[in-house]
């Protein structure tokens, strides 16, 4: 028999999940309004950015729902990040499978509100409905950036050089530690793919030096070559100029095709990293190859042409 605490109750999770999280934002008219009031702040444009998320599809459906909230928050945010906005409110439309209980939907709220807290970020409204499932939600996300800064696609120009942020390839590594593919013996692999960060401590060196970027979400072969096509360019990317973690080292050490493996690390999806490319070198990124007349993406190892096919997830039936 179903515990009633469990049954959804729409207008009542509003107001103890979620109303919270609104941080007592006034456009957020204390969640009681089908629509949010947003003020314009002179010398800023507004930049907006939707994504949603599938249980089994974007994450694993076993997931712990904190880390799906967080999730939700950080995949948007990223997408700010290489814009070089600063995110600052939020939209959430949730579906909730049947067998979502209380304690299932507190934890998807706390995780959620955790991830926006982070970056000062305060839900303004949007919707919950029921369905027989799966889980699937998503966030319209809200950031400023001045007046004729925002960081676009298109805008590398050649002789630019293309960089990536951090790391690549743990998130796909940790992906495959989470399904048992792979050792992982410290769970930092797998601690990578459950728990993304965006890189929003970029926004501002992005903005003031980038001339394109794109966030690293569908894999790093594939997000370079969405600058390539947005700017009109082409782009040279040395997969052995990739920088890893020691973990990702000591897998690549061991697969018998080096650049098969670096492809392998190249292409796999949700490292949330910043690929951009600028006039020089940027602080905290590594230059792995340069913007050239043409278009396309010329991509190499150790000095020999790979075939990087679509480089990583596409969107599809």
């Amino acid at each position: 028999m179903s515990d009633p605490a469990d049954r959804l109750d729409e207008f009542g999770d509003i107001a103890r999940l979620f109303r919270p999280l609104t941080r007592g934002a006034p456009g957020a008219l204390g969640l009681l309004d089908d629509a949010a009031l947003i003020p314009e702040a002179p010398g800023f444009d507004l930049v907006i950015t939707k994504d949603a998320i599938v249980a089994g599809v974007h994450f694993l459906a076993d997931e712990a729902w904190d880390l799906i909230g967080a999730r939700l928050a950080d995949v948007n945010a990223s997408d700010l990040a290489a814009k070089g906005a600063e995110p600052f409110a939020a939209l959430l439309a949730v579906a909730w499978p049947h067998g979502a209980g209380r304690a299932d939907r507190e934890g998807f709220a706390r995780g959620l509100g955790a991830a926006l807290a982070r970056t000062g970020v305060a839900l303004i409204g949007g919707d919950t409905v029921a369905t027989p499932g799966p889980f699937v939600a998503s966030l319209t996300l809200l950031g400023r950036v001045p007046t004729g800064r925002m960081v676009q696609r298109a805008g590398a120009r050649p002789g630019d050089r293309l960089m990536v942020s951090g790391v690549i390839g743990e998130a796909g590594l940790g992906l495959r530690a989470a399904r048992g593919l792979i050792d992982d013996p410290t769970g930092a692999l797998e601690a990578r793919y459950r728990r993304p960060r965006a890189r929003l401590d970029l926004c501002g060196l992005i903005r003031d030096h980038a001339s394109a970027a794109a966030d690293v979400s569908d894999g790093l072969i594939a997000d370079a070559g969405h600058i390539a096509r947005a700017s009109g360019v082409g782009l040279r990317l040395d997969l052995a100029a990739a920088p890893l973690s020691p973990a990702a080292r000591r897998w690549l050490a061991a697969q018998p095709d080096r650049a098969a493996a670096l492809l392998d690390l190249a292409s796999a999806g949700d490292d949330y990293e910043i690929v951009a490319t600028a006039a020089s070198a940027l602080p905290g990124f590594t230059v792995i190859g340069e913007v050239v007349t043409g278009e396309g993406l010329h991509v190499t190892c150790d000095g020999r042409e790979v075939e990087a096919g679509p480089g990583g997830w596409r969107h599809g039936g």
